[in-house]
């Protein structure tokens, strides 16, 4: 089973910025909202930003809006998360998935490894 490979995480200062990747997504989720979640170690997984493929309306959560920016890459296949003014409290694994927002995320299947995001103070 095909699974989405997430890219990109590492290790930044507080205040610094990462574009994570994620591929491929379309060719293995029958949708067209796709997201970015992520997951620190004792807590659930969260969503941190949402796409419509088709149009490329995008939202994020309150916490990001302003820092985070998410797009596609429809010919690669490819969704991002540009991350700027990174803070401690952000480091977390971060993976892509498809999004439906009726459904629980730990009802979602067919996860990738993540991606680490280590920010330091």
């Amino acid at each position: 089973q095909v699974q989405p490979a997430e890219s990109g995480g590492g290790l930044v200062q507080a205040g610094g910025s990462l574009r994570l990747s994620c591929t491929p997504l379309r060719r293995i989720f029958n949708n067209y909202e796709m997201a970015w979640y992520r997951q620190t170690p004792g807590k659930e997984r969260e969503v941190v930003a949402a796409i419509d493929w088709r149009s490329g309306r995008s939202h994020l959560v309150d916490s990001v809006k302003g820092r985070f920016t998410i797009f596609r890459d429809d010919a690669k296949d490819t969704m991002y998360l540009q991350m700027n003014s990174l803070k401690p409290e952000e480091t977390a694994i971060y993976y892509c998935n498809e999004f439906k927002g009726e459904v629980d995320i730990d009802e979602l299947t067919n996860w990738g490894q993540g991606t680490q995001v280590t920010v330091t103070s």
